[in-house]
């Protein structure tokens, strides 16, 4: 697995001001960060097409979508069929990620659904792909924790 570039204290600087006004114009990022505005228009540039700036739909909340209830589905797969079903799994809107695991579980995968039945029948489409050989599903109750980066954020920044 090849290793992506690092990103440096001043890329930090930048991404930092960016999470704090998302919505911040290129001369307000500048005048944030102490950076130039031609400065910031490279870096962002390089960020984003060095694929080092993920899809803004991960700052959509699924509730205000419909589908108030998260789940994680654990899952053993026939490891032959692993690309299938993870294509399959692709194919699930309910699904919003997928993760490769080491030990007896060989995927968690990350639903949403719009309520207890809907979520039995996300569950059963998984458990229905073929190459799947075990599911076992565990309803979010509450989250601790938000998806975060600005803690490394800030201590990359400071390097």
């Amino acid at each position: 697995m090849p290793k992506p570039e690092r990103i440096d204290p001043t890329d930090a600087r930048l991404l930092l001001a960016l999470t704090e006004h998302p919505r911040a114009t290129t001369v307000a990022l500048a005048e944030q960060s102490g950076l130039s505005r031609n400065t910031v228009q490279a870096r962002l540039a390089s960020l984003d097409g060095g694929a080092k700036l993920r899809s803004f739909e991960r700052r959509v909340d699924p509730t205000a979508l419909g589908y108030p209830l998260t789940a994680f589905v654990t899952t053993q797969v026939t490891q032959r069929r692993l690309d299938q079903v993870a294509e399959a799994l692709a194919a699930v809107p309910e699904v919003l990620q997928v993760h490769g695991l080491s030990g007896e579980t060989d995927l968690l995968v990350h639903v949403v659904a719009t309520d207890a039945d809907d979520l039995y029948r996300v569950a059963g489409q998984i458990l229905g792909i073929p190459g799947v050989e075990r599911t076992n599903t565990a309803l979010v109750m509450r989250q601790l924790v938000d998806y975060r980066l600005t803690p490394l954020l800030r201590r990359a920044a400071e390097q």
